[in-house]
């Protein structure tokens, strides 16, 4: 991780999930790896409820954004967008994977991964969703 992006992690609640502890690590991991890379100065984590049954994990940054037509093509397989989110210091590492593992990952947990620009400024926000364990 490049020293001068600072991660900021927010738990609101404890949440625990059901499913394969190393897989969510590498969902988390797969994510701040690519907001990491392409993010300016910030990357944000947040983990929170959206009712009873579901969690939301959100790691959002403040690079350029991934513009709407390109939204739902980043989840595929070798996808890079280095056109429309520039390299962090022109690092060109990165398969294009990460975000179609995330994708599969999330899907074989019963969530889903969407991707959105963040409320107050450029930047991606990543928005998991995934069940509560009961």
């Amino acid at each position: 991780m490049p020293a001068d992006v600072a991660v900021e992690v927010h738990l609101d609640v404890a949440v625990h999930l059901s499913g394969d502890p190393d897989q969510l690590n590498r969902l988390v991991r797969n994510l701040l790896d690519n907001a990491v890379r392409h993010a300016r100065a910030k990357v944000s984590v947040t983990v929170t409820t959206d009712g009873a049954h579901t969690a939301l994990i959100e790691v959002a940054d403040d690079g350029p954004g991934i513009p709407t037509a390109d939204r739902e093509r980043v989840f595929d397989r070798f996808v890079r967008l280095q056109s429309a989110r520039t390299r962090h210091h022109g690092d060109a590492t990165g398969t294009g994977l990460g975000l179609s593992i995330a994708r599969d990952i999330t899907t074989a947990h019963g969530g889903s991964i969407t991707v959105a620009d963040t409320p107050d400024g450029p930047g991606a926000l990543f928005v998991v969703r995934l069940p509560i364990e009961h």
